[in-house]
């Protein structure tokens, strides 16, 4: 059984509607032209190891191509249209890649940087069905990879987590768990497929039986309102800027959504101000704080909702069958309140990095994943997140987290959003700087203002030294801020 065997078990036959993008396409349609795909692999050949790349923005074709990859065994190797073609040809080298399905409106870009022994199939080359009997693939669900996803790291070059058909079934079914998912669910999509966060939206929605609307216009944010309303969604899910943004530059405040039932935010650190904003406005929603790494396929933890006031900040607890630990630098479980690395346990734990092998043993232990990550824990085993090792601000002597300094400033109205950083400073070793980007047309916050604000709020030390006002945060496609580009601001 392969993860799309999984997937679709109970529901390949099914009528109803499995995705919204412009038009319904249900179940049964979708699983004829995943048949479709796995048809064209097996008709030129393509070898179960071989890897496959898939170069789309949500859609149909990502769908089908995405789960017909999988289902004839072969590696699902998803990416980010809007990548560098440095990093492409990098990738598509070391994959030995023979084969990609690409959206017809970025083939011009992939063709000037393949070879003529690369197939390129797109979605007039894809379309049909095909009902014939296919091969049914053997896999070793425990050790076969189904997918690699690139993430950006610590070397120059792009890091390729492998995740197994076990893998993605056991986070799909912990993240079904928690969130209670069935198939009445219907969840609003601005997040990409080929992101894990948005990836484990797709799997786990179409796994339940629920449904999904493709919204590729958050650059006009007040159409997920709309959209939620207009379909009857009753999930959401975004990342920290997702929320900033909903609240701060659309109506939500002043709509109303029935349909909605939840949400969830992974993807980094929603400040504080922003989640007891997000309670108050969203008084009967259930809001999800999750945490998780793509070496965990998606998702690690999560907060319950009845439990987001008293523990506001948490990121909660392990998710269902994944143990989290809190790890000084000897490997020992430190106490309650104080700091240590969160290392994780679990059958979500990638099979490692590719071709990569001393990057692997830096994360991965004894069957441990160490995330990188620092955070404490209270006396009950709800765990605070402090910062990443490497994002932490040493200046004049004291370890500052980035994360106390943006919740601050964050709880000014007029702010959007904003970052801090350290930058190099000649007595301190390190000073503060904060980005912040204002409301529109507000003229009534400068640097001044931010500094006093913080000054009244927070000790001497942890004050702003610098703050720079931007139009936007520098962030990726999954709507994370890229804090590398800040430094060099």
């Amino acid at each position: 059984m392969t993860f799309t065997d999984y997937v679709f078990n109970k529901s390949k036959d099914l009528k109803k509607i499995a995705v919204i993008n412009k038009e319904e396409t249900s179940y049964s349609e979708i699983y004829r032209s995943i048949k479709h795909i796995v048809y064209i692999l097996q008709q030129i050949n393509y070898s179960k190891t071989d890897s496959v790349l898939i170069v789309s923005e949500n859609s149909l074709f990502f769908i089908k191509t995405y789960f017909g990859v999988i289902k004839n065994g072969n590696v699902c190797v998803p990416i980010n249209p809007a990548i560098s073609e440095k990093d492409l040809v990098y990738i598509i080298k070391a994959l030995n890649i023979k084969l990609i399905f690409c959206q017809e409106k970025y083939r011009s870009k992939i063709e000037k940087l393949i070879d003529e022994n690369i197939l390129l199939y797109s979605e007039n080359d894809t379309s049909g069905d095909q009902l014939q009997l296919i091969l049914e693939p053997s896999v070793n669900i425990k050790e076969d990879t189904a997918l690699i996803m690139f993430t950006s790291g610590s070397t120059s070059k792009p890091k390729g987590v492998m995740l197994t058909h076990y893998n993605l079934m056991y986070n799909t079914n912990s993240i079904i768990k928690y969130l209670n998912l069935t198939e009445k669910d219907r969840i609003e999509v601005v997040l990409p497929f080929y992101y894990c966060y948005g990836t484990s939206l797709l799997n786990t929605h179409f796994k339940c039986g629920g449904s999904l609307v493709i919204n590729n216009r958050f650059m006009f944010p007040q159409t997920v309102i709309e959209h939620i309303n207009k379909y009857n969604c009753t999930g959401f899910a975004g990342v920290p800027s997702t929320y900033q943004i909903l609240l701060r530059m659309t109506k939500l405040k002043d709509c109303k959504l029935p349909s909605l039932r939840y949400l969830t935010q992974a993807g980094g650190s929603l400040p504080e101000t922003v989640i007891s904003e997000l309670c108050s406005v969203l008084e009967n929603v259930h809001i999800y704080i999750m945490y998780g790494q793509t070496e965990a396929t998606a998702r690690l933890s999560y907060l319950p909702p009845n439990r987001i006031k008293d523990k506001l900040g948490s990121i909660g607890k392990g998710i269902p069958g994944t143990e989290l630990m809190i790890l000084d630098k000897k490997g020992v479980p430190v106490k309650a309140g104080e700091v240590g690395e969160i290392v994780a346990k679990g059958g979500n734990i990638m099979k490692g990095y590719f071709n990569d092998q001393d990057e692997t043993k830096k994360v991965l232990r004894n069957g441990l994943l160490y995330t990188g990550d620092l955070a404490l824990k209270d006396e009950e085993g709800y765990i605070f997140i402090v910062s990443r090792e490497k994002n932490i601000i040493k200046c004049a002597g004291n370890r500052i987290s980035p994360k106390e300094v943006e919740n601050i400033i964050a709880s000014i109205q007029q702010v959007v959003e904003c970052a801090v950083i350290g930058v190099e400073d000649d007595i301190l070793g390190e000073a503060i700087k904060a980005f912040v980007v204002l409301k529109k047309d507000c003229n009534v916050i400068d640097e001044k203002y931010i500094i006093h604000y913080c000054n009244d709020r927070l000790p001497k030390f942890k004050v702003p030294k610098q703050v720079e006002f931007l139009k936007m945060l520098p962030k990726n496609s999954s709507g994370k801020v890229i804090f590398k580009d800040l430094k060099c601001m």
